[in-house]
């Protein structure tokens, strides 16, 4: 075992590789299958039981996540993630305690999966991009059809078993201009205590943008395209830079009105975490590295994002994984982030919050033309500079020993002040009584079905954030 490995690192496991059910159109990861052609993507047993014991030998820290992705896991069948269960409990460490997260589109959940999530205290990542509408425009099976339904079914199972879980929802070119509607959907329809939000961007060259912009499943006599993190090219799904932190601000404002302590949305926690020092969030701390994807086959990869051939570490099978994770090769790549910033990047006021995002994402130019800067930097100096004031009343309360929920009454001072015609703060254009004043709008779009209101009371009144640890609870 190196001695100078990191105590813990969060590592992101596939037992299905890229593996799905279903057909996402920006899911690039569906291209991964073709880094193992011919091979039935699914994990041995005995890759799962090097891989657990491998990750609990390597942490010398008393909580360790195991983390279930894909692809689809569900499609590994129950009695895998039983087995997964009994290898965790022969191999924990003295004081170890273990979490499991399983991050799933919810089309295969039912009474078995979710009694067993309850029964072992699994945190269900539920994949849903907004209502119906915004929802269905890229999530969709392999007939083209929108999954809407069938996740929602997915997610009265969670909560009828009182499954803890939180949503991800990717930010893309059909809801980015909905942020405020997506969020109060997530809270008040699905009963969301811990939402996370992805940007969507994918990357493509001047000679695959074409094919890119129809997706990464697929296409009938055509070979399928690798996606790799090349290209400054975009796709037509892939989030506006600016809009993406329009997005943002739409819901911090909802959010530091109504939910502070309530609902925890993870970029908002770990920036005011940052406040402190503290980098919870790889894409905004100064460097990672520290977290890896398994494939199904043991083969290690430095990022869930840059699983491809010029990132694969190595194998568990023939390397322990903490000597891997703590290679030369994958201590450069996390320390790439922060010495490849770009001169506008290290003379930015919010660098501190900001660290350049993540590597993947900087592909584009900067004011002075430097290549290597965020593809996103206009939308993350947008929402790091609007939100900072208020942040910094939050760090003040906490300082006071008082909770950060209490920023809730100094906003609506500032609202009181100002008045309900002025200029909406979240720099929409509209009056803010009619913007974010107003505190039952109308949503454009459908809730999830006809039995919404009797599912509301029915679920997770309280408890979807507690194993998630949220840091200002």
């Amino acid at each position: 075992m190196p001695a100078d490995g990191p105590p813990g690192f969060h590592l992101l496991a596939k037992p299905s590789g890229s593996t799905c059910n279903i057909d996402c159109t920006y899911c690039f990861f569906l291209s991964k299958e073709s880094l193992y052609p011919n091979d039935r993507h699914r994990m041995s047993q005995a890759t799962l039981e090097a891989y657990l014991r491998q990750l609990l030998e390597s942490h010398r820290t008393p909580q360790v996540t195991v983390a279930w992705q894909g692809g689809e896991p569900t499609l590994m069948k129950l009695d895998f993630f039983r087995r997964a269960v009994e290898l965790v409990e022969q191999f924990r460490q003295p004081g170890q305690t273990v979490q499991h997260t399983f991050q799933t589109n919810g089309l295969l959940l039912d009474d078995e999966w979710c009694a067993f999530f309850k029964e072992h205290g699994f945190l269900v990542g539920l994949s849903v991009d907004g209502p119906r509408e915004l929802h269905d425009t890229y999530r969709v099976d392999r007939r083209g059809q929108g999954t809407f339904d069938l996740v929602m079914r997915g997610w009265r199972f969670l909560r009828k078993h009182e499954v803890d879980f939180n949503i991800l929802c990717t930010v893309n070119a059909a809801n980015q201009q909905h942020g405020r509607t997506v969020y109060r959907f997530f809270r008040d329809e699905l009963g969301a205590k811990w939402v996370q939000f992805i940007p969507i961007i994918e990357r493509a060259t001047e000679q695959t943008i074409q094919i890119a912009n129809k997706g990464w499943s697929e296409q009938a006599g055509k070979k399928r395209l690798l996606y790799t993190q090349t290209g400054n090219r975009v796709t037509e799904r892939t989030v506006g830079a600016e809009q993406y932190g329009r997005f943002l601000v739409d819901i911090f404002e909802e959010w530091v009105r109504h939910d502070v302590g309530q609902v925890y949305v993870q970029l908002f926690d770990v920036t005011l975490e940052a406040f402190f020092g503290r980098h919870l969030l790889c894409i905004h701390a100064p460097t990672c590295g520290y977290g890896p994807a398994l494939e199904h086959n043991g083969d290690l990869y430095s990022c869930d994002h840059f699983v491809e051939p010029d990132y694969k570490l190595g194998n568990i099978h023939q390397t322990h994984m903490l000597e891997l994770v703590a290679s030369a090769r994958q201590r450069q790549f996390g320390q790439d982030k922060r010495d490849t910033l770009t001169a506008q990047c290290r003379d930015c006021k919010v660098l501190n919050w900001c660290n350049g995002g993540c590597p993947k994402d900087r592909f584009a130019l900067s004011r002075d033309g430097e290549p290597g800067h965020n593809y996103l930097c206009p939308g993350l100096e947008l929402f790091f500079t609007h939100t900072g004031p208020t942040f910094n009343v939050m760090v003040q309360l906490l300082r006071q020993r008082r909770p950060p929920a209490d920023v809730m009454a100094w906003v609506a001072e500032q609202d009181a002040k100002g008045g309900a015609y002025r200029p909406c703060p979240c720099g929409s254009g509209r009056k803010f009584r009619f913007c974010h004043g107003d505190k039952t709008p109308v949503s454009p779009f459908s809730g999830v079905g006809p039995d919404t209101a009797a599912q509301r009371g029915t679920g997770i009144s309280g408890t979807g954030s507690e194993a998630v640890d949220p840091a200002f609870l």
